[in-house]
């Protein structure tokens, strides 16, 4: 495999306007996750941005970035957009897609989602699932839960189902981390696909790929990552930050 990875990042953000820039620790939330991404050293990192501004970041910062249309509906169609901007000539079979609200997401997340599309010829998307954090996590809507084909002591599996809806029985509940690796065809498939009625249903991407048929598979990380959707996570990754940074 020949992985690109992606980061797409727009300012518009519903809950945290212009979150991509926020400061944490003296650094733009986008750049920290720009230098993850490098660390985990799996192939070349651009970010895919919907405003100048951050595209201005993150070059002030050393890194690479495409300005896309900012009228792009998602992430997915903002880093198809990059890569076909970057890479026409489709040298990068698999492309990474890493989201811009992850500052502090471990590199060894992202090289099992790389390795996943590696290992499994029959994986189209690859992805990252975490145990629960809490009992409540099991009725939380806002918490996307992973439904897998998961052998005990196995790490990777496949996944058969994502859900917002409550999950029952005394099996391990895993929550959906928001990082994808597709398969260069398989994102372009997806990108051309209309919304699917699951996805509309559940607010969940990932379900128009799985009605279209594409295989999912999942790699187990010990815990989620710190995600920032809104001020109280902001709060919380500056204090991270603070007690983290060297």
């Amino acid at each position: 495999m020949n992985p690109i990875v992606i980061i797409p990042a727009r300012m518009a953000a519903t809950r945290l306007p212009n979150k991509p820039l926020a400061d944490i620790g003296g650094l733009p939330m986008i750049v920290r996750v720009l230098r993850q991404a490098e660390a985990a050293n799996i192939g070349p990192v651009a970010v895919a941005a919907g405003d100048a501004e951050i595209v201005e970041a993150v070059k002030a910062a050393g890194g690479q970035a495409v300005l896309t249309d900012p009228d792009l509906p998602s992430g997915s169609d903002r880093i198809q957009a990059a890569v076909e901007a970057l890479d026409p000539s489709g040298l990068h079979d698999a492309v990474i897609n890493l989201q811009g609200d992850m500052p502090f997401v471990r590199t060894e997340i992202l090289s099992a989602c790389a390795a996943l599309l590696a290992d499994q010829p029959t994986c189209d998307v690859a992805t990252v699932v975490a145990p629960e954090a809490s009992p409540a996590d099991r009725s939380n809507p806002d918490v996307v839960k992973a439904v897998l084909a998961l052998a005990e002591g196995a790490t990777t599996g496949r996944a058969l189902y994502f859900t917002r809806s409550t999950l029952y029985g005394d099996a391990p509940i895993w929550r959906h981390v928001g990082i994808y690796g597709y398969r260069r065809e398989a994102l372009g498939r997806f990108i051309t696909a209309p919304p699917s009625p699951l996805e509309q249903r559940e607010k969940l991407e990932q379900l128009r790929g799985l009605e279209m048929g594409l295989s999912y598979w999942a790699a187990v990380a010990d815990d989620a990552p710190i995600s920032v959707d809104n001020p109280a996570d902001l709060e919380a990754a500056r204090a991270h930050a603070r007690d983290h940074d060297a």
